[in-house]
């Protein structure tokens, strides 16, 4: 399993925010934001100070995806994106 933050950056794009704007409001790492773009491991301050800077839930901005599931989904967006 592994986790996947696609529901963050749809949120940032309803709400009209950026990768800087979230940075700044929530104070966390330029590194901890690239970690996110990665799908890779955060610390759980790092989701709790975004948390905390959108108003939502941690369920809001993440899920688990299965393995197989997130490799066919990474191969549809590949074809996708081109």
């Amino acid at each position: 399993m592994r986790f996947s933050y696609n529901k963050l950056w749809k949120l940032l794009i309803d709400r009209g925010i950026n990768k800087k704007t979230l940075r700044e409001t929530s104070g966390i790492s330029a590194t901890s934001v690239a970690k996110l773009g990665k799908g890779g491991n955060v610390n759980t301050d790092v989701l709790l100070r975004i948390c905390d800077a959108l108003n939502c839930d941690v369920g809001d901005i993440m899920e688990f995806v299965r393995e197989d599931k997130f490799d066919e989904q990474e191969r549809k967006d590949a074809l996708t994106n081109g």
